[in-house]
């Protein structure tokens, strides 16, 4: 029976397959097909399992939700609010992320003004009715959604998280009237106060609902065709997975589904390896994403930003940008950019032969000599040198640089844009990455992970095992969880112990329950409780973990320490205010021990040599295969190591070995 795992890229859809009988892992990659996303993945289970009915557990990461808003390809969206506060919305918040941006613009809603509309209703900041529910102001929404066909409807009502009852009545009404209309609930999606980031958060799970729920349908109704049985798991943005159900209702859970995988997989690496902090960087053939592992956890989050509109949402933090493999150079001005357009996977890049004529990062790196006509999945593809040098003599020309000039060019401005977000999570925040070690995977990220350490003085370079589909392994160690919350306001030296304990029960009964829909076994059950606490009169908290629900001063102590860590100062003895209680429901899934590493000595490792261009100068360098490098040995660079799912570019000054669990461990030779 088989373990596998998805994750669908810009350029490629990354497969890991775990026999459980033999203990054997297989990795694969097809095409994306960005027209159907579900497509290229049953390319790549037909192409990679005789029998999809042999498939005992089957995850992936999607990016269908995240692309719809990213291009705005979304549905459109009705938003229904309380009477009287219906700008609320569209007025959002006034401050500035960037004070001296003279042509600064508020980002745009997802819904327009005239798509927002009031029902007359009213709660107050407890939950008490203030004004009942007028159905009849509902009318005119019915009207509009049927005569403007509108597939979704998003409903935020003031004070909803206290008391959801009118919004459930609102939606009894609407499913009732409009059949086939996706509802989203605020209380349901973002159960917390903050009326902008919840109404925020409510639309989005509004906008990708219709594009998520018909991805799912259509996956699941193939999967079938093709005898496959098994319930299809989606990853979530907090690291947890959840089954394609319970996505379809939750839409904007999935938001950042893909790249999640490599964090989790790095909080594993942190685990077998002892490395407690760890800068994860994945490089695919369109984006860059980075995360952090700190002393062994993610670093998780309940509130994000995605082009300037605030989500309430359980999320580890992930920062993106476009730069990837398949970056495009393109000329502004006379001068040299590269990305974010991405060739994507059709044409792709130019080498590829699909007929791309504009370079990219990865045609640099062949057209250097760091990659090989057959570097690309042990040969099985070939690229194309001949047209490679045509586009870069060509493109050169027009900037009046050498073909060699621009391809160096590329990757040095590929490399600073990495490097500058790199910068951002960690210098930016007050963190040290020489403190770090650099895990680098995706299809791309072992080609410029050296050079990216270099550029922040990180001295360690780790590339785990099947680094370009790391992410997908990395969502084969994750578990089911599901994330609960209440807000609760109370005061350090005011807080009632046994109201606490009874808040806690509710959510530990909805997450029992929740956890039984998704199959799992009580004995498997586990559950985290936490409280957002912050000092009275600030905005924003610190959400600390509670061991014992009722020892609440435990935590209020935890907090100073943590406040002290994080600004530098703390306010002992003032009086703490708890915003939000928070649970998390965790159903712990079996899975198989991979973390023995078996040499392979029937080949030697190292296999040709190639001329490679480091800063100008050509080096006579050694090619070795991966799958053979003996464990423990230590290489000199510079040199390149090949694999099925990546090619590791080792520039002079560098060491480098396979560990005992089958890492490749890089070093400078200062620290070494």
């Amino acid at each position: 029976m088989y373990r596998v795992a998805a994750d669908i890229g810009g350029t490629f859809t990354d497969f890991v397959i775990e026999d459980q009988k033999s203990g054997d892992v297989r990795i694969g990659k097809v095409p994306t097909t960005s027209d159907n996303p579900a497509r290229g993945i049953l390319n790549g289970v037909s192409q990679l399992i005789d029998d999809p009915q042999d498939i005992e557990f089957f995850v992936h990461g999607t990016t269908v939700g995240l692309n719809a808003f990213l291009e705005r390809k979304g549905a459109r969206v009705l938003l229904v609010m309380t009477s009287g506060i219906s700008d609320t919305y569209t007025i959002a918040r006034g401050h500035r992320e960037e004070l001296y941006k003279l042509h600064y613009r508020k980002p745009k809603q997802l819904v327009p003004r005239k798509d927002v509309h009031e029902v007359t209703e009213r709660l107050g900041w407890d939950g008490s009715v203030v004004t009942p529910l007028d159905e009849a102001s509902l009318k005119p929404i019915i009207e509009k959604v049927k005569a403007e066909d509108i597939p979704a409807v998003a409903i935020c009502l003031l004070h909803a998280y206290a008391n959801p009852a009118h919004e459930k009545k609102i939606a009894e009404i609407l499913a009732q009237e409009l059949p086939g209309v996706s509802i989203s609930l605020s209380h349901s999606v973002a159960p917390e106060w903050r009326e902008v980031e919840r109404a925020s958060s409510t639309v989005m799970d509004a906008y990708v609902a219709p594009v998520v729920e018909l991805y799912l349908e259509t996956l699941k109704r193939e999967f079938l065709d093709i005898g496959m049985q098994q319930t299809i798991h989606v990853m979530r943005s907090n690291g947890g997975v959840m089954t394609d159900a319970h996505a379809s209702k939750h839409p904007i859970t999935t938001l950042l589904s893909g790249p999640v995988g490599g964090s989790i997989g790095g909080v594993e690496l942190s685990k077998s390896t002892g490395m407690k902090n760890l800068l994860c960087v994945d490089m695919g053939g369109t984006s860059f994403d980075l995360s952090l592992v700190v002393e062994g956890e993610p670093e998780l989050s309940n509130e994000t930003v995605l082009q300037g509109l605030p989500l309430l949402m359980s999320i580890i933090n992930i920062d993106t940008v476009g730069a990837g493999g398949g970056s495009l150079a393109w000329v502004e001005n006379g001068g040299l950019r590269v990305g974010p357009q991405s060739a994507g996977s059709q044409p792709g890049p130019v080498c590829y032969g699909r007929g791309g004529t504009q370079p990219t990062v990865t045609d640099a790196n062949l057209f250097l000599g760091r990659l090989g006509e057959a570097s690309l999945l042990n040969g099985d593809m070939t690229l194309d040198m001949a047209s490679t040098a045509k586009a870069f003599e060509t493109l050169g020309h027009k900037v009046g640089l050498s073909a060699t000039e621009l391809a160096e060019g590329m990757i040095a401005i590929g490399n600073a844009k990495m490097a500058d977000a790199m910068r951002t999570i960690t210098v930016g925040r007050g963190i040290d990455p020489r403190d770090f070690t650099l895990v680098a995977f995706g299809g791309a990220g072992p080609m410029h992970a050296v050079e990216l350490a270099r550029e922040l003085d990180i001295k360690q370079i780790l590339v785990p095992r099947f680094p370009g589909t790391f992410s997908a392994w990395g969502m084969l160690q994750s578990n089911i969880r599901h994330d609960f919350s209440i807000t609760h306001y109370a005061v350090s030296d005011e807080v009632n112990a046994g109201q606490l304990v009874e808040l806690f029960q509710g959510m530990l009964d909805s997450g029992t329950k929740t956890l039984a829909e998704e199959g799992v076994a009580p004995n498997r059950m586990e559950f985290v409780r936490s409280v957002d606490l912050r000092y009275a009169g600030q905005e924003y908290t610190i959400n600390v973990s509670l061991a014992d629900t009722a020892d609440i001063d435990a935590a209020i102590e935890k907090f100073h320490d943590l406040y002290q860590s994080r600004y530098g100062h703390a306010l002992h003895g003032a009086a703490v205010e708890i915003i939000n209680l928070r649970l998390a429901a965790i159903g712990r899934l079996e899975r198989t021990d991979f973390s023995g590493y078996a040499e392979q000595t029937q080949q030697e490792p190292l296999v040709a040599h190639r001329d490679i261009i480091f800063n100008g100068k050509s080096y006579h360098s050694p090619i070795y295969k991966r799958d053979f490098l003996p464990r423990g040995k230590v290489f000199e660079s510079p040199a390149v190591v090949e694999e099925a799912s990546a090619t590791t570019i080792i520039p002079p000054g560098y060491t480098f070995e396979i560990d005992d669990i089958g890492n490749l461990l890089i070093q400078s030779e200062e620290h070494a």
